[in-house]
């Protein structure tokens, strides 16, 4: 079977990332989380108290931005200047930022040169927000994926308790409802779906049910 690019977008906490993950690795593809990125980001915006006015500082930020040294290993595992910090990327702090963060051209101009680099070769599922319409708008196959927010909320919170992270549900749906509004309005390559995606919604689909859906659409793709 010949190998292809293959995009997912789609809105916050519909399972995504799981989803791109688990088909790369049942395809033996390279999986490249582009959100994770953009968290890595925020994180080191944080730290460096970009936000510390209850604002972003832009300068701040373009200067943060300079230094960041961001890797992915072999298992998609995210370092933010040599440091491993998957686990604290996907906190609620984090998360109240990232749309926001993400929204700035000069960060998205930073990021884009390395995930173009990362999908220029085939055997290789990227997922975010604008991987079929601006970062790989020539991928074979683009899926976009949505959910019912109290569905994706639930996920969410369900994922922090989990973790052991402090959060209430109410808390992870208004933050859910605040990064859906972000990502569909923000100038910069907002979230839509591109014309050529077939779409998703996985409210009430289970794991099985979606991985079966995913394998069918590679294989139809593949064959074109």
């Amino acid at each position: 079977m010949k190998k292809i690019s293959i995009a997912i977008d789609g809105f916050s906490s519909c399972g995504k990332s799981t989803m791109a993950k688990q088909l790369a690795k049942t395809l033996s593809y390279i999986y490249v989380d582009t959100g994770a990125m953009y968290r890595v980001v925020a994180l080191a915006a944080l730290r460096a108290g970009v936000m510390e006015s209850g604002d972003v500082d832009v300068e701040k930020l373009k200067e943060c931005v300079k230094t960041l040294d961001i890797n992915l290993d072999a298992n998609a595992k995210v370092y933010l200047n040599g440091e491993d910090v998957e686990s604290e990327i996907r906190g609620l702090e984090v998360s109240n930022w990232v749309s926001r963060i993400s929204a700035i051209g000069f960060v998205r101009e930073r990021l884009l040169d390395i995930q173009r680099e990362l999908g220029a070769q085939k055997g290789v599922v990227m997922d975010g927000r604008d991987i079929g319409t601006v970062v790989l708008p020539n991928a074979e196959l683009k899926i976009f994926v949505t959910a019912d927010a109290d569905v994706r909320a639930k996920r969410r919170y369900d994922e922090l308790l989990r973790k052991g992270s402090p959060a209430t549900y109410q808390e992870v749906l208004d933050n859910i409802k605040m990064r859906d509004h972000d990502d569909v309005n923000r100038k910069v390559s907002p979230l839509i779906q591109a014309p050529d995606a077939l779409l998703l919604d996985n409210s009430y689909m289970t794991i099985d049910e979606q991985n079966t859906w995913l394998l069918d659409k590679v294989n139809e793709a593949c064959n074109k």
